[in-house]
């Protein structure tokens, strides 16, 4: 078990796990421009000091997952010791961020290579840069957690398996379930055409941010995700960040999701390359 460092890239919105609990898909670039996914991360309980943000470079102790066959997930040895050591912000039109992303780490431009990587186990997270969106879709969901995976968390946290933190076993309550589901559809470069999930926490924030500031109303939340990710976005040098969805990997035609996006200003017409 080797000390890494990590820079955070992708934190997707809480999941339910009825052996983890509430957890977070976490995943990131190395400095050499590898992919690592962290996963399980219990990010709602970790203490403030210890939350890490996007972009945050976070430095500990990881193992290869045990039970995970994707080649780039690992779990943090002690997740209260994934500590942020440093930042990239977004200076100079994102300058240090795309020097790591799109340029040591590899950007696919077609979902073909993407597809029979995952079906042979090569990779399961990469950069993608669609060659154009043809849609924002919103679907209604499922608006509680299935009762299952809660009466199994429940369970657990009922024999302390749960948490190992007496507090967190009597205040913690989940997060709420989003409602509606979120998804891109668009083109690659070969003019094949995909429609894939976001599952991107900030989507799921800025849903909820909005919901509580209309006073509940849905449509106006919708409509205000919808601005953000129809209007503003495609404004930007958008780039997916993919993951493959572990109940998928290997064996579905298209195990991919969007699980983070990567919007740098577009660059300066004459602006130097970032080599």
């Amino acid at each position: 078990m080797l000390t890494e460092r990590v820079l955070i890239t992708v934190k997707t919105y809480p999941t339910l796990s009825r052996k983890y609990g509430e957890t977070v898909c976490t995943a990131g670039i190395r400095p050499d421009g590898s992919w690592m996914r962290i996963y399980p991360v219990p990010f709602r309980r970790l203490e403030d000091a210890e939350q890490y943000k996007k972009y945050d470079w976070i430095e500990t102790k990881f193992r290869k997952a045990r039970f995970d066959c994707r080649p780039e997930t690992h779990h943090p040895v002690d997740a209260h010791l994934m500590l942020p050591v440093d930042h990239i912000d977004t200076a100079d039109g994102w300058r240090e961020r795309k020097k790591l992303i799109l340029g040591k780490s590899s950007v696919y431009h077609r979902l073909h290579p993407l597809l029979d990587a995952a079906k042979e186990n090569r990779f399961s997270l990469a950069t993608f840069k669609p060659t154009r969106l043809l849609d924002f879709l919103v679907e209604d969901d499922e608006r509680e957690w299935p009762e299952g995976k809660v009466a199994a968390m429940r369970q657990n946290t009922q024999q302390g398996q749960l948490f190992s933190e007496d507090e967190w076993r009597r205040t913690f309550e989940l997060i709420p379930k989003l409602p509606y589901r979120f998804r891109y559809r668009f083109l690659d470069a070969d003019g094949r055409s995909s429609t894939l999930p976001i599952l991107d926490w900030e989507c799921g924030q800025l849903f909820w941010r909005c919901h509580r500031k209309y006073g509940g109303n849905e449509e106006v939340a919708i409509e205000k995700v919808r601005h953000k990710y129809w209007s503003e976005l495609p404004a930007t040098d958008l780039h997916f960040f993919m993951g493959t969805l572990q109940e998928f990997h290997g064996f579905s035609e298209n195990p991919w999701a969007i699980v983070g996006l990567f919007y740098p200003p577009h660059r300066p017409q004459g602006e130097l390359n970032l080599d």
